[in-house]
């Protein structure tokens, strides 16, 4: 399965549209498109941005792996965060969450973030 078509599998899968996936990954709609269309991939420098939008870790988008639990790929950290420091602990929290309670905390987030 080529990365573009994994990355509409999982807009499927969180109910996200193409146009708001390329607004938040600042990516443009024609070129999102393209990679449908054309079967193409996105290129690897848009990567980070594409997981951090999708909420998923660069070892799922790539790998194809079915594991979506990040306890089973925290040997591939790609950021570096200082285990004293508040993000460390609220994404350890986050983490200890159930998937009803992420959800609603990701929409809160997003709502936040849509008031700037």
């Amino acid at each position: 399965m080529l990365i573009s078509e994994r990355i509409y599998q999982y807009l499927e899968e969180k109910g996200m549209s193409q146009i708001e996936f390329a607004k938040r990954t600042g990516i443009s709609q024609s070129t999102v498109s393209d990679w449908r269309r054309k079967g193409t991939n996105p290129s690897a420098d848009k990567i980070m941005i594409i997981c951090e939008v999708l909420e998923i870790s660069p070892y799922e988008l790539l790998l194809e792996t079915d594991s979506k639990n990040p306890k089973e790929y925290k040997q591939m950290d790609y950021v570096v965060i200082d285990k004293n420091s508040r993000e460390y602990e609220l994404i350890q929290k986050y983490e200890r969450l159930d998937p009803g309670a992420r959800k609603r905390l990701d929409g809160y987030l997003q709502a936040l973030s849509d008031m700037e």
